[in-house]
């Protein structure tokens, strides 16, 4: 059995149109501030603020499984949000994403 998930959790932030394959996409709910990265069609959700400087990572680029502030140079796991190049060493928030027809929704935080 599949577990329902309550609707009031979640935030409809884009759709799949804006966050196309190989690319970020900023979307902000209240007042948090996310990035969105498209990889191979599986969508992400990281905190869109570089751990190093208060800077978006929805700036920058994406490569892999990795994003990469364009200040910088920090790169960030998309998946678990760990720092994995200096000068970031704190790692980033993730969310949950679920996507429901072509909408991406992200599990409310706040």
């Amino acid at each position: 059995m599949v577990e329902q998930k309550d609707p009031k959790d979640w935030t409809r932030v884009a759709t799949l149109d804006q966050c196309l394959p190989g690319n970020l996409f900023g979307v902000q709910v209240g007042s948090l501030k996310i990035v969105l990265a498209n990889v191979d069609g599986t969508i992400y959700a990281l905190e869109d603020q570089c751990s190093h400087q208060d800077l978006p990572l929805s700036d920058g680029y994406l490569e892999d499984d990795q994003v990469e502030c364009i200040y910088h140079g920090a790169r960030f796991n998309i998946c678990t949000g760990t720092a994995t190049s200096l000068p970031a060493i704190k790692p980033v928030a993730t969310f949950n994403v679920d996507i429901r027809g072509g909408d991406i929704y992200v599990q409310s935080v706040e």
